[in-house]
């Protein structure tokens, strides 16, 4: 009885994975095949307001650039101080709020920047945008180094200490080096995860049809203007956003697929 059960949930099992995939499939080709019909060069030569997507694609990097020189000095920081030198509960307490971090939707970290640094500066910026992508990633790294440090043996640390070493030297010559190929991967995913988000730039720095490099007004977004574009009646912006959406999908992709060929090398 037991041994038939068993079967039913591995066939149960088994057809919902072939749902979900047969799904993303879907999902992958039509994007794939639309986006591939509507890409050309000229799109990384032009603005938005001349039917390219060079400024939004510059735009997009430069806020995740911004977010990551915020979040991930931060990030690794709470992650060191967890695991290195975090005692009861106030490591405890850390790690619970960055777990619920992780979990809080995209659109509820918008609204909150929204709220303490759009309302107050009287309109978007790139800045509010970086901010919301670097709260967004600061959990990711903090997991990602609390992690990677705690599988590190406790006898490297033993040994630097006991060749006179500060616990500080330790960390950075030793430990740190130890988890690097780690950490980095999961840089990378946090990386890979706010370069796609759409949700908090909508309340925060918005999109400009134009080049900019003007942080302290609305900033060009790729991820904002695919959303616009797909509203837009013409079937030119829609094609547009089409080529912007593969465009998105193929850097995530490289993204996430460097961390996974970084791990499985250090494997």
């Amino acid at each position: 009885m037991r041994l038939l059960v068993n079967k039913i949930f591995l066939a149960l099992s088994i057809f919902s994975a072939l749902i979900g995939l047969a799904f993303l499939a879907w999902i992958l080709i039509t994007l794939f095949l639309k986006g591939l019909s509507s890409f050309h060069f000229s799109l990384f030569l032009n603005d938005l307001v001349d039917g390219g997507l060079r400024n939004l694609i510059i735009g997009q990097f430069i806020l995740a650039g911004l977010a990551s020189a915020i979040g991930i000095p931060l990030g690794m920081a709470a992650g060191i101080y967890i695991q290195e030198y975090g005692q009861g509960r106030y490591a405890a307490a850390i790690r619970d709020l960055s777990d619920i971090m992780m979990s809080a939707p995209s659109i509820v970290i918008g609204a909150f920047v929204y709220a303490i640094i759009v309302v107050p500066m009287g309109g978007t910026s790139g800045y509010a945008g970086a901010v919301a992508l670097a709260i967004m990633m600061i959990p990711v790294v903090i997991n990602t180094t609390d992690s990677m440090l705690s599988l590190v043996p406790r006898e490297l640390r033993e040994a630097g200490i006991a060749l006179g070493a500060s616990k500080y030297k330790v960390i950075i010559d030793i430990v740190i080096k130890a988890a690097k190929v780690g950490i980095m991967t999961g840089i990378l995913l946090a990386f890979a995860r706010i370069i796609g988000e759409t949700a908090p730039l909508l309340f925060t720095s918005e999109t400009s049809n134009y080049f900019s490099l003007d942080l302290t007004e609305s900033f060009p977004s790729l991820t904002v203007s695919i959303y616009d574009l797909a509203n837009e009646p013409e079937e030119s912006s829609r094609d547009l956003a089409w080529a912007a959406s593969f465009i998105l999908t193929v850097l995530v992709l490289i993204i996430n697929l460097s961390g996974r060929f970084i791990t499985r090398n250090k494997k």
